[in-house]
């Protein structure tokens, strides 16, 4: 199941308390203070994980608490840490914090961490406290309190294509023909209901992500159609596809439309290089008219594989300009 959507509640440990003990040996009656410090509380660490695609596992797990630290003990022995708890996240993986909706962190390379909540320090025992006119204290310090912080964990998917077009418009049977991937496809509208993502290769040793992006609808810009959730996983493409079909009676005015709700939802996508594709063209009848699209297209039939080379040439000319 595709979860691009969390909300969690993350503490960290506390650190252990400083020890209070005196060194007591058979020939030493009156030994100074040997009170270890508190050890370090557990710290929650987001790390970025290329081999996860989906939020499934944090979805379901609402809260992490990481270890508190142990007290110090005799002898100036430091307590032991508590331990960490590393959440792992997909790639593409935002994180804000809940309260204030600032993003605290965007992870998009493996292995890539975020400390969301570090440990408490464990406090100091009483040897830190002596000095040549205290030769016996008998305090020592609390360990610090871990921190507890509320997070929206969200999932933009990392593609170097999008495919963006009304609902069967034939970008789920495109990403099928040119890739590995198998969404669902049927005569019908809507029949994406999440992002897909295949690599297409091309060339000798060269390839690319391409996304299967949920058909939008006017006013998806506005959250119609959940048009917020399927938009922003095309923000970190580097080239969008206008798939229109060729049997759509005004396509200048669908293309104008697309455009619109990708500007209204985001205004940095009109810099987006794109590139307009008429699809389904094995079977466009004698009364469309496309003779009032002024911009280039391509034509292609995903079916057939008519141009599709062309296609995939020129998709991989603009990577490689970008």
């Amino acid at each position: 199941m595709f979860i691009d959507y969390a909300e969690i509640t993350c503490a960290s440990g506390k650190g252990g308390a400083g020890a209070v003990t005196f060194r007591r040996e058979k020939f030493v009656p009156k030994g100074g203070p040997d009170g270890g410090d508190g050890g370090k509380g557990g710290s929650v660490i987001f790390v970025a994980d290329q081999n996860l695609h989906t939020l499934q596992d944090i979805r379901y797990k609402k809260s992490y608490q990481a270890d508190n630290g142990a007290p110090g003990s005799s002898n100036q022995k430091t307590g032991r840490d508590g331990e960490d708890v590393r959440i792992r996240v997909p790639l593409g993986t935002l994180i804000r914090d809940r309260n204030t909706s600032k993003v605290e962190a965007d992870l998009v390379i493996e292995g890539e961490e975020f400390v969301a909540c570090p440990g408490g320090k464990g406090g100091k025992g009483n040897a830190r406290f002596k000095t040549a006119t205290r030769q016996t204290p008998r305090h020592a310090q609390k360990g610090i309190p871990g921190e507890k912080r509320n997070f929206t964990i969200e999932l933009k998917v990392l593609a170097d294509v999008g495919l963006v077009g009304l609902p069967n418009a034939g970008k789920s049977t495109l990403l099928a023909a040119v890739s590995s991937a198998r969404p669902k496809i049927a005569d019908y509208p809507f029949t994406t209901l999440q992002p897909h993502l295949g690599i297409v290769k091309y060339g000798e040793y060269q390839s690319f992500v391409m996304a299967d992006i949920p058909g939008l609808i006017e006013g998806a810009s506005e959250g119609k159609g959940l048009g917020h959730q399927f938009l922003k996983h095309i923000e970190r493409t580097k080239l969008l596809l206008f798939l229109i079909d060729t049997m759509e009676s005004d396509p200048a005015d669908t293309y104008e439309l697309l455009q619109q709700e990708l500007l209204s939802h985001n205004p940095d996508l009109s810099k987006r290089k794109h590139i307009i594709v008429r699809t389904k063209i094995d079977t466009k009848a004698d009364h469309t008219d496309w003779t009032k699209m002024e911009n280039e297209y391509l034509e292609i039939s995903s079916v057939s594989g008519a141009g599709i080379p062309a296609l995939i040439k020129r998709i991989g000319k603009l990577l490689n300009e970008h």
